[in-house]
């Protein structure tokens, strides 16, 4: 129940949003909207005020605004066949109106997309102490991707695929994006600039969701805030502020590498090499098996650091991110065009909802943040060339505007239907991307 409220919450406010922009935009200009509604027919509940009839349909899966003389065959025509435009029509404005009119919902869904990253940022939040820093690797897994391809500790990560990298935040963010996709990582090592070919994998225990990773870390440790009295580690020596840097010579870089090295080793004894102020110690200790796992009485915390700007930093950051992250999703859509995406990272309605309820069980953090993307994601794509869409409409009226004269029906028509075609050609990818990702319909799927 949790999910399909939190999904049908999600996508009102955003739909809302999205129809409100033209809704303003067109009575702004003049133009005599005839119904509003927020979900699809058949409508449940409705009332008119004005010429307007405001309504909220059975399936919340969109919305509408549905305007006077918004198409050639819905204009009034004379005895003789002549089309006789009232001014209050939508086409008998000007192109310039009728593009305010068209432009306004992606871009009240960007602007949403801003106010709630804001807001999000405004809370304050512990993030990774390096997310900022410069992506210098410290670790490199053993049999990773990275290993494989000669990516060594001490390399800087400059390109992936020719885009530049300054952060581990966008390093991690364009190759999660990358899962069993070559990548081409652009690397500093010694002064000099070298390049390495390098295949991303799906790491299994990630779930439904391809993230991408090629087994680098920072030059980070876990560190630990407490040890339990009596326990495997307080006999062993082992003291609150110890930064825990290796497991039997193996690097660790986050708490749950060590917590995985720890668990798997129940009752045989490990090395842990441990930073105490800033001097190397070693430590042996064999860790107790409860419940099937290693245990040695230890906290366990990565390196975090708290951000908590003002509000008009947070209006800044909100804006940077919001860039940043529409330059990624203009990225992926030309890498879904040149095949150099793959298409699984496409999400349809059921992976929304299962994100929706599980964001809705973290708090109304994450599901703000959840929202702030997502309306991104639909203000970008509504602008897309597309007919059918926002930006297909523009795209026509530009056209239009290119040749001195509008298109025919005939014309329009066909355009329209190209549209809808590549719209259900994605939406079918998006829902059998959603349907992959649910165990027990996979596992119906023999070719997979």
């Amino acid at each position: 129940m949790t999910t399909i409220l939190s999904f049908v919450f999600v996508l009102g406010v955003l739909v809302f949003v999205h129809e409100l922009g033209h809704f303003l935009a067109a009575k702004r200009v003049g133009i005599r909207v005839l119904k509003f509604q927020l979900g699809f027919n058949p409508t449940i509940v409705s009332f008119r005020r004005g010429d307007t009839e405001y309504g909220i349909g059975a399936l919340p899966l969109g919305g509408f605004v549905k305007m006077a003389g918004e198409s050639l065959e819905e204009v009034e025509r004379d005895e003789q066949g002549n089309v006789v435009k009232r001014s209050d029509e939508f086409l008998a404005k000007s192109k310039w109106e009728r593009f305010q009119v068209l432009i306004m919902g992606p871009v009240m869904n960007l602007l949403l997309a801003l106010v709630l990253t804001a807001i999000v940022l405004y809370q304050g939040a512990q993030v990774p102490a390096y997310i900022d820093q410069p992506p210098v690797i410290g670790a490199v897994a053993k049999d990773s991707p990275a290993a494989q391809s000669d990516i060594r500790v001490g390399d800087r990560i400059a390109t992936v695929n020719g885009h530049r990298i300054d952060t581990w935040e966008q390093f991690f963010v364009v190759v999660s994006s990358q899962a069993n996709r070559e990548v081409s990582v652009g690397l500093v090592r010694d002064g000099q600039e070298t390049t390495r070919k390098v295949t991303p994998k799906a790491d299994a225990d990630q779930g439904r969701y391809e993230i991408g990773d090629i087994g680098v870390f920072p030059d980070v440790h876990p560190h630990v805030p407490s040890v339990v009295q009596g326990d495997p580690a307080d006999k062993a020596g082992i003291k609150v502020g110890d930064l825990i840097t290796a497991v039997d010579g193996q690097t660790i870089s986050t708490s749950s590498q060590l917590r995985d090295a720890i668990g798997r080793n129940g009752n045989r004894q490990i090395t842990l090499s441990i930073l105490r102020d800033g001097s190397p110690v070693t430590i042996a200790v064999t860790p107790l098996e409860r419940g099937g796992k290693g245990w040695i009485g230890i906290g366990i915390l990565d390196a975090f650091k708290t951000v908590k700007p003002g509000a008009v930093e947070a209006i800044r950051l909100s804006v940077t991110k919001n860039i940043e992250w529409a330059g990624l999703i203009a990225r992926t859509l030309w890498g879904l065009l040149t095949l150099e995406t793959s298409p699984r990272q496409l999400m349809g309605p059921v992976a929304i909802a299962q994100l929706s309820g599980e964001s809705a069980q973290l708090g109304w953090v994450a599901l703000f943040s959840l929202m702030a993307s997502i309306s991104l994601n639909l203000g970008l794509l509504n602008l897309l060339p597309i007919p059918v869409l926002d930006g297909g409409h523009i795209f026509i009226m530009a056209l239009e505007g290119v040749a001195r004269r509008d298109f025919s029906i005939r014309v329009k028509e066909k355009m329209l239907l190209a549209g809808f075609v590549v719209l259900m050609m994605l939406m079918v990818t998006v829902i059998y991307n959603d349907l992959t990702r649910i165990s027990w319909i996979e596992r119906l799927m023999p070719w997979r």
